[in-house]
């Protein structure tokens, strides 16, 4: 088997605790060369992770012949240029979720990928329901027809004004895929599939409007701490979408489908998937279909997908840039006051 030479531009929480560990363990991988923000951070990722080389510019990961694929872990304001250019240069992308700051270089990237159909382009797919996915897909059928589609999430990560700034909360970093908006949408879209809402409306707030961040210095918060979306499809199933960073207690996070026939929830905080029959007032906790349970496997389907030309699954440009365009309006309808927005493809 030929090596399977990556390089790994950005090395954050993800990159360190999945990726790399899981190119390591599959055979014939190399884990080539690390770039990361500064060169000394790098050097302790290439030291922990046995990676052959520390590259100061990203751009020598991109010229260098002897890498196949990169692994971009960057926050999202690196992930368009970054992946296009390492496209143009021949090398296949796996890069790091939320696909881009917005829709533009969503776009950008597709475009990119679809005048390289001979390489392998992926994002980083939404965990969060991995072992359930086939199963509830199984039991749409069963809800009858859909009538809403309910996202709630709910967390205390911005709850006080003295927590310092997050890289998400700067558009400029990590753009208008606010708070887990785009990764709740993105499992939700792999359940249903197309077609997506026709419309869509936003509100939002922001009740600490400057933070400080680790240093001291005092920055404009420039992502909202709460968010509250509707959405309506052609089939008349409404989407009620709500996700705040400043709810006190245990943190909520759950999809809710509601169709003439019953209710699937699936609890994504304690990962179990429940159901109920129209009119009672009880839960059955319904197990994974056996056999489907595969959970985290990204970098295993990357590397099968270059070898064996195996087509990607989890998560395609494609799925990216619908789940871009559903935070995208939402970003846009809750700067115009709660406009309602036409889902335009």
């Amino acid at each position: 088997m030929e090596p399977l030479r990556i390089g790994f531009i950005g090395a954050g929480e993800n990159t360190r605790s999945r990726h790399l560990p899981g190119f390591q363990a599959i055979e014939g991988v190399v884990c080539a060369a690390v770039c990361n923000r500064s060169e000394e951070s790098a050097r302790r990722v290439a030291a922990e992770f046995g990676v052959l080389r520390v590259v100061a510019d990203w751009r020598d990961i991109i010229a260098d012949d002897a890498i196949d694929a990169v692994c971009i872990g960057t926050w999202p304001n690196m992930h368009a240029e970054t992946t296009v250019a390492a496209l143009d240069a021949g090398k296949h992308v796996l890069v790091e979720a939320r696909m881009a700051r917005n829709l533009i270089e969503a776009c950008a990237m597709q475009a990119a990928a679809a005048c390289h159909p001979d390489l392998v382009s992926q994002i980083v797919p939404a965990p969060l329901s991995l072992n359930y996915d086939a199963t509830i897909r199984r039991l749409l059928p069963d809800l009858g027809v859909l009538r809403e589609a309910r996202i709630t999430s709910s967390s205390a990560t911005n709850s006080s004004p003295a927590t310092p700034l997050s890289w998400r909360q700067d558009v400029d970093l990590s753009g208008v895929n606010t708070m887990t908006l785009g990764i709740l949408y993105e499992t939700l879209q792999r359940w249903l599939g197309p077609p997506d809402p026709d419309w869509i409306a936003a509100e939002a707030r922001t009740f600490t409007p400057m933070r400080c961040d680790r240093e001291g210095n005092s920055h404009a918060v420039t992502v909202p701490d709460s968010v509250s979306v509707l959405g309506g499809y052609a089939s008349g199933m409404a989407l009620v979408a709500c996700v705040t960073s400043v709810a006190s207690g245990p943190a909520v996070s759950e999809i809710r489908l509601d169709g003439e026939s019953g209710t699937l929830r699936m609890d994504l905080s304690n990962q179990r998937l429940m159901f109920s029959a129209v009119g009672s007032q009880e839960e059955n906790e319904i197990p994974p279909d056996v056999g489907t349970a595969h959970g985290w496997q990204v970098e295993a389907d990357f590397a099968a997908s270059i070898r064996d030309g195996r087509p990607v699954k989890l998560t395609t440009f494609v799925e990216g840039v619908r789940y871009m365009t559903f935070t995208e309006l939402a970003h846009r309808s809750w700067n115009a006051g709660g406009s309602r927005l036409r889902w335009e493809s």
